[in-house]
């Protein structure tokens, strides 16, 4: 035999061993035996706008992907059953300890309930980090007396709450079963959490909780499911809420006339912010969602009240609109007063109840090329969208974050009939799968 290849060949066996030795120093073993450990290919062949074609080549990859289409009739149940407990506005603790009591059973560990209410639980890695948190939120728009039943009509299932986010956190518990039934270890920690608050006056509560406190300074990558379809949220609508209470003594419609009326001052202020001229692009909205106040129609009030949202997800339009909106109320106040000579003088109180960061996630970052070439490789078609979520957050502190549809198809969120439709609601199912994959490396 040549020398020279009796060489070579010493030298690719000596190769072998040593890559052989050095998985077992990292502790590796596992990949031996059969399972699915993402860190033994180099860092540097993971990333690419090509990751999610890449990762499908792997036969555990496939087989996570697989299990989560052929799971979906238990992702339906889940949804149904977690639909059908009450979370409503601040009062998520029933349906938390369910998906506490899930996490469980799913084998996650560390799960805990923080201070705020998110249940959290872990899926170690071959490595602490990179630590990726993947969520669904807790919380509805419903109060407590609203009928949560879910009922089925062939592929459709109807109920308040069952696509925004029940969908979104069955989908959740569908990943952990997929990548348990593969035996996938990923590189990274996975997080998962449902979180409280994301819903109306909950202010984002839950996730500002988890950067503020639970896992401040350990999020490498952030993930939320939320709502029905496929599309790829990378963009955070900022939102900023006011509560505005006109206040004076009141009187009699007929013997106290000539007073300063708080639901003349409303409707002056209403009228103002009626005629802001803003942007289209950056869209930028406002509305007065709730009025209120008064006793009698024969009394002058000694209360109004309103509720404004005004959004954008571009934060410098946001600050100006801001501010018209505190020029409009003081105007309004200020004419209200001096109409009547400032008998029975008003006040007025701007409460600030909600404030939503804006943010953004480029379109050209590796999370959210690696949520493009996951959808791609599945086959399904490419969504880059805006939205009010969970990932709000992190995107306004430079933290990479996604949100992601869980799926099927969604009409009449946030009302009482609101409906999903199931038809294919899998491709969700299996987007979330191989996304978590991607994200749980280098």
């Amino acid at each position: 035999m040549n020398r020279a290849i009796v060489r070579r060949a010493h030298q690719v066996s000596k190769g072998i061993w040593a890559r052989l030795a050095g998985m077992l120093r990292l502790g590796h073993l596992r990949a031996l035996l059969g399972s699915f450990v993402l860190a033994v290919a180099p860092a540097s062949a993971q990333q690419g706008p090509d990751i999610g074609a890449r990762l499908l080549q792997d036969p555990a990859v496939k087989a996570a992907v697989q299990a989560a289409r052929d799971d979906e009739a238990q992702t339906i149940e889940d949804q149904v059953r977690l639909c059908e407990v009450p979370a409503p506005p601040f009062k998520e603790t029933e349906r938390g300890n369910v998906y506490a009591d899930a996490f469980r059973a799913l084998g996650l560990k560390n799960v805990r309930v923080d201070k705020e209410g998110n249940v959290l639980g872990e899926r170690p890695g071959a490595a602490p980090r990179p630590h990726l948190v993947f969520t669904a939120h807790l919380d509805t728009v419903f109060p407590e007396e609203t009928d949560v039943t879910v009922k089925r009509e062939g592929t459709m299932l109807r109920g308040p709450g069952i696509g925004d986010d029940c969908r979104g956190l069955a989908v959740v518990l569908s990943v952990i079963r997929a990548l348990n039934k593969a035996n996938v270890q990923t590189l990274g920690t996975i997080t998962f959490v449902g979180t409280v608050g994301e819903e109306g006056l909950g202010d984002l509560r839950g996730v500002k909780a988890l950067f503020r406190d639970t896992l401040k300074g350990q999020v490498d990558r952030f993930v939320s499911i939320d709502g029905t379809g496929l599309g790829i949220t990378h963009i955070g609508v900022g939102s900023l809420r006011y509560r505005v209470v006109f206040k004076g003594p009141g009187g009699h419609s007929y013997g106290a006339f000539g007073l300063a009326n708080p639901i003349h001052a409303l409707g002056r202020a209403m009228a103002k912010i009626g005629d802001f001229q803003v942007p289209r692009e950056p869209k930028t909205t406002f509305n007065v969602g709730r009025i209120g106040g008064g006793t009698s129609v024969n009394s002058i009030a000694f209360e109004s009240w309103m509720e404004v949202d005004m959004r954008s997800a571009d934060a410098a339009s946001l600050k100006s609109l801001d501010a018209n909106f505190h020029k409009a109320v003081d105007a309004a106040l200020e004419e209200e007063n001096e109409r009547w000579s400032n008998n029975g003088r008003l006040t007025v109180d701007k409460n600030l109840v909600g404030d939503r960061p804006a943010g953004r996630t480029a379109a050209n970052s590796a999370i959210v090329e690696a949520a493009v070439s996951v959808t791609k490789a599945l086959g399904f078609p490419v969504s880059l969208d805006e939205g009010s979520t969970d990932s709000n957050i992190p995107m306004s502190l430079g933290i990479p974050a996604v949100t992601i549809d869980g799926g099927g198809r969604g009409t009449a969120a946030h009302a009482l009939g609101e409906m999903f439709d199931t038809t294919n609601s899998w491709h969700g199912t299996q987007r979330a799968t191989l996304l978590a994959i991607a994200l749980a490396q280098k």
